[in-house]
């Protein structure tokens, strides 16, 4: 039995008279065996006086530890306490998940005085620009791109497992290992060729995801943790959700998207840059084009600059198509297919991603459970977590989301891209030769210096003329989607990537002929080079998918070649056919039914 007594000691170092509680432990025959602390050399005395302030100490400190505990579960939710440690976890902060967005530039800034800064002060300096590079021209070896410059993997993974090329259309662009479509060449000229034009189509940089609003997506679970933060505790790996937000936003590019697109115009500078000799003899500017969608135009103009440098007036001519519903536009075909905005004809690939998310994320989502409680995760909060992955680290450098998935389940969210783009705007949907084909008359177009004749699909009359759709350039630039990207390679007939047949939903094949963080990533790019060679009678041409020789062969009339080419008649011969078995009226307007089961490798719907 432990009773508490005070006893007072006197301090011989300073003269003070100390109280200090003592317990009182009764030993065998009910001898007190009282210990005081601290022990000092004065022998301490028993003071009973001081029996009610022990009381009275008692009382309030009991007092207050309720008080402290009453205080703990009022405001635990605020993660306040009057406690110097944590008696209950922490419930996560009512701002968590909330949008935190920087507006850069301030809208009117206090120091803005333009005139004291001008651009140029004149006084320049001699200068005299040299020859243009040709690496793809002189070079015995192309330049490779990594892609990732900038980004920072997570470190739970192990070194030979690349994460940036396993986020599927999310990906940023890299150089495509020799070999890999199939034609074991490089793109520098073949020894016996010179490059005599290029005609470049490449997607836009690295960008946000889609509307926050929408409430789907990453977005979509911000606004999930957010609504749930007052009844929610994370823990463990996911203990960095306690102060998270959303900081991600709308569409746009993001600074690494800016600076991808830019290194591709200083690459195709590097290049392709002698090509401009011809626009200095026949004294006449390059066009390119774009849409009129923010993150369209910034990467048009982005390529510019690299490719032309700072300032871009006088340099050449950028065409802005309007990308909207009611105007025609080879570079946003699903803008004016009615088709392609009905769900099981247009970007029909959902269900079949859907199938396989279920199956690649049955074991993250119960192991992620267990260190959140009070929000209960799903199949798609959890997906939404491996694409904020993707989209922090194209936006921020990097994102604790990487962390929590291996190596097996990066796979299983690329093969998820894989399967939505494959049957929802590639060789797998009914829709995507309609909507690649517009593109395709516009490239025989230009190969062959012929105005197209009748426009019956998403070309736009308006815009082809001599001025903006001029012919007998060297050097042709267009910007546009991923989507498109996949419909106009589908119209071509390039059907080497389709050799695998449509893709399973429980299993990832082996080998795989479609991946998209091979053919569609971010900033990819589709280069139709144009040659002349000693050892061929007419001029030839192939098709490079970032920096990837594919084979020709399969387009009626091109042999198997070494370097990928076929002569450009034989391939305008080739697309023409494409042209005429392509009815854009029919695919985009005609009430045509897909029947159960129904699969397709041609980009086409049922007859």
């Amino acid at each position: 039995m432990v009773n508490s007594k005070v006893a007072v000691l006197q301090d011989s170092r300073n003269d003070l008279t100390l109280p200090v509680f003592t317990p009182e432990v009764k030993g065998p025959g009910g001898l007190h065996l009282n210990q005081v602390y601290p022990s000092y050399s004065s022998p301490p005395s028993s003071c009973s006086s001081t029996r009610p302030l022990l009381l009275r100490v008692s009382a309030a400190f009991f007092a207050g530890v309720f008080v402290c505990l009453a205080l703990v579960a009022q405001y635990a939710s605020s993660n306040q306490t009057c406690l110097p440690f944590s008696l209950f976890p922490a419930l996560l902060p009512t701002h968590v998940g909330t949008p935190e967005w920087h507006e850069y530039p301030p809208a009117e800034p206090t120091n803005a005085f333009p005139s004291m800064f001008p651009s140029n002060v004149g006084y320049p300096g001699p200068t005299q620009a040299g020859a243009e590079p040709g690496v793809a021209a002189t070079a015995p070896a192309y330049p490779l791109h990594s892609g990732s410059v900038n980004l920072v993997p997570p470190t739970n993974l192990s070194r030979d497992f690349d994460i940036f090329r396993s986020w599927g259309s999310l990906s940023p662009w890299y150089s495509i290992k020799r070999g890999r479509f199939g034609v074991d060449s490089s793109p520098e000229a073949p020894d016996t060729c010179r490059i005599t034009g290029v005609h470049l189509l490449h997607r836009h940089g690295a960008r946000y995801p889609a509307d926050f609003s929408k409430g789907t997506g990453p977005g979509g679970f911000a606004s999930k943790l957010n609504t749930y933060a007052e009844n929610a505790t994370a823990t463990g790996p996911l203990s960095f959700l306690n102060d998270w937000t959303y900081k991600l936003g709308n569409e746009g590019l993001t600074p690494f998207g800016r600076s991808q697109l830019y290194d591709l115009g200083v690459s195709m500078r590097m290049r392709y840059g002698f090509l401009l000799k011809n626009f200095s003899e026949t004294n006449t500017l390059p066009v390119f084009r774009t849409e009129s969608q923010t993150r369209m135009l910034n990467s048009a103009q982005h390529f510019a600059l690299g490719f032309f440098g700072y300032p871009l007036e006088g340099q050449y001519q950028q065409q802005i198509m309007i990308e909207a519903k009611g105007f025609n536009n080879t570079l946003a075909p699903y803008r004016c297919c009615a088709n392609n905005d009905i769900p099981h004809r247009g970007y029909r690939g959902e269900p079949y991603a859907n199938a396989w998310k279920a199956l690649y994320l049955r074991d993250a989502v119960p192991r992620l459970q267990t260190y959140i409680d009070g929000l209960e995760l799903n199949i798609e909060d959890v997906y939404a977590m491996q694409e904020l992955c993707a989209f922090e680290t194209v936006a921020l450098g990097y994102s604790k989301f990487c962390e929590l998935f291996t190596e097996g389940e990066w796979e299983g969210f690329d093969y998820s891209y894989d399967l939505n783009l494959w049957y929802g705007v590639a060789w797998g949907s009914p829709v995507a030769r309609g909507e690649g084909i517009g593109y395709v008359q516009e490239l025989v177009s230009r190969l062959t210096h012929t105005p197209i004749e009748t426009h019956n699909s998403s070309t736009n009359a308006t815009h082809h003329n001599i001025l903006t759709f001029p012919f007998g350039h060297s050097l042709y630039v267009d910007a546009t989607h991923e989507v498109v990207v996949l419909n106009v390679l589908t119209a071509l007939n390039l059907s080497s990537f389709a050799a695998m047949g449509p893709l399973p939903t429980d299993h990832i094949p082996k080998q795989r002929t479609f991946r998209t963080a091979e053919i569609a990533p971010f900033a990819t790019n589709v280069q139709f080079q144009l040659l002349s060679c000693s050892t061929e009678h007419d001029p030839q041409i192939r098709v490079i998918v970032n920096d990837g020789v594919v084979p020709l062969d399969n387009l009626k009339g091109c042999p198997e070649n070494p370097h990928g080419m076929c002569s450009i008649h034989t391939f305008v011969d080739a697309q023409k056919e494409n042209i005429r078995s392509t009815d854009w009226d029919f695919v985009c307007n005609a009430d045509w039914i897909i029947p159960d089961g129904w699969e397709t490798t041609m980009g086409y719907p049922p007859l």
